[in-house]
């Protein structure tokens, strides 16, 4: 019988990543706890801010690299405090995405504590590092 050496799965390149974005997440989490949003809701918001008009869910969940049904219920509680606002396109099945003044509001409320979340993440991960995370996920997707 073959013998199988498992010690190479210790570097596997999917349980690194998704541990350090687990990792990360909870780190941005606890620093956003005090403004009443989550990492990924803070970056829903950002990403209709970039969009500048109402977007469909299915292009958020692209851009976003989020399940569907992750991102239906990050929406839900954005919507639930008014910070998003849902509609149906021309075509029914088609649900639009876009942000609400308070939403842009939050948005900014909550940048400063963000800012200061990605400056002292900074000192394990560099900027040249952070680009590479970018590339990897282009590359992926």
């Amino acid at each position: 019988m073959n013998t199988v050496d498992f010690n190479e799965c210790m570097l596997c390149a999917c349980f690194s990543a998704r541990k350090t974005a687990r990792l990360l997440t909870q780190y941005f989490d606890r620093y956003l706890r005090p403004t009443g949003l989550r990492a990924t809701q803070f970056t829903v918001l950002v990403a209709l801010i970039q969009f500048g008009q109402p977007v469909q869910l299915n292009m958020i969940a692209e851009v976003l690299g989020m399940e569907r049904t992750t991102l239906t219920r990050n929406l839900r509680h954005l919507e639930e405090k008014g910070l998003i606002g849902t509609e149906s396109g021309s075509d029914r099945r088609v649900k639009l995405i876009s942000i609400t003044e308070r939403g842009k509001e939050m948005a900014k409320q909550v940048f400063p504590t963000w800012k200061q979340a990605q400056e002292e993440i900074a000192r394990y991960i560099s900027p040249q590092q952070l680009q590479q995370f970018a590339t990897i996920a282009a590359g992926i997707s």
